[in-house]
């Protein structure tokens, strides 16, 4: 952020105070001043050091993609913006003002898997094992920052448009805690690559990284599916792919950190995009929905479409505002992630092996005490 430099110049002793309390709270846990638990069962966090979003909830779903055929694997995340408190372990009924929707979408996508919702990481966890026979790993969302539980597998996250090493911290820049304290992960994985990237380009950013031997990185990319029907149960199925919609306008309906990638994959089938962009986590309104019928309605082609993203879908989902005719036209665009340079295989022995490992140990010892 050189640029940026003069025109933040102010704010930098405000980063410096921030800085040195992020500083002395993590060294309060490298003391063990302050307590880190650690369980008898494994636990992954995913996280990151970057305010916005870094691909957190896609990868997540590809973690419990290869955990739950062979595992009892439960998720747990804080359910940021709902509108409940404590502990709740999630059911299919469940709605984002209740859990969050993070949660919501990874319950609707994976209906067997226990995805629960806790303030406290550590309660959460602690009711998790009482309330799930044999429960074999906790996947911890969003938990890079909550020291008060010791992974035995830590994921940092990396968007590619903003590598940590030339970010600033808050609130100059974007760095929850300085780019240093990416030590204590595991795995770190660069997100949002572009698909083409050169295996030059992977060896610029393994130099800006400069991983320690017991790290290991990978890079991923969005894979986009086929757009799917939000009020699949009210209305017939279209059977639009993709790039069947070329010759649509797009309404694009955002919530979300960062939406440039979806109107750029999109931009690749449609000439006509209007976007009506809302904050991260926005709670649609009656005034918002009205605002998106009208202008749908409004836009001059006899082949059209609402697109918005998979995580703003389920907040539409449960809506009764939209009518039957919209609904119709009404689409979000899931994703998946896709490892590059063909080193899936490497990541999921990895995690795969940390589970079978620690999951065995944890029964022998458990059967000692």
């Amino acid at each position: 952020m050189p640029g940026n430099f003069r025109k933040y110049y102010f704010l930098f002793p405000f980063a410096f105070l921030y800085w040195l309390v992020v500083i002395i709270r993590n060294k309060l846990f490298d003391f063990h001043i302050l307590p880190e638990k650690e369980f008898d069962i494994p636990i992954i966090s995913v996280g990151n050091i970057t305010v916005g979003g870094t691909g957190k909830t896609p990868h997540i779903e590809y973690l419990i993609r290869i955990l739950k055929r062979d595992f009892n694997i439960a998720t747990l995340s804080r359910g940021y913006k709902r509108k409940t408190r404590g502990f709740i372990l999630s059911t299919i009924d469940s709605k984002s003002i209740e859990i969050g929707d993070e949660p919501r979408q990874l319950k609707s996508k994976f209906p067997n898997t226990h995805i629960a919702v806790s303030e406290s990481r550590v309660k959460g966890i602690e009711k998790l094992k009482k309330q799930i026979n044999n429960l074999d790993a906790v996947l911890l969302d969003d938990a890079y920052q909550h020291r008060y539980i010791k992974p035995g597998l830590n994921i940092l996250l990396i968007d590619f448009n903003r590598i940590i090493t030339k970010d600033y911290i808050l609130p100059v820049g974007r760095l929850r805690e300085p780019s240093f304290e990416m030590h204590r992960a595991n795995i770190i994985i660069i997100t949002k690559c572009p698909e083409e990237i050169k295996p030059i380009e992977k060896r610029i950013i393994q130099k800006e990284i400069n991983p320690f031997p017991y790290q290991n990185l990978y890079l991923t990319t969005y894979s986009y599916q086929n757009i799917e029907l939000v009020f699949n149960n009210k209305s017939e199925e279209l059977g639009l792919d993709n790039p069947s919609i070329k010759d649509h306008s797009v309404l694009l309906i955002t919530g979300v950190a960062d939406s440039a990638p979806i109107k750029n994959y999109i931009s690749k089938f449609s000439n006509q995009i209007i976007e009506l962009k809302y904050p991260d986590h926005h709670n649609f309104s009656k005034n918002d929905i009205d605002k998106i019928i009208k202008t749908f309605r409004l836009i001059d082609s006899k082949r059209k479409i609402i697109l918005t993203t998979e995580k703003d879908s389920v907040r539409f989902k449960n809506s009764n505002e939209f009518p039957e005719e919209i609904e119709k036209q009404f689409f979000y665009l899931p994703i998946e992630v896709k490892f590059l340079f063909n080193e899936q295989d490497e990541f999921i022995s990895q995690i795969l092996s940390y589970v079978r490992k620690n999951k065995k140990h944890n029964s022998i010892s458990e059967k000692q005490v």
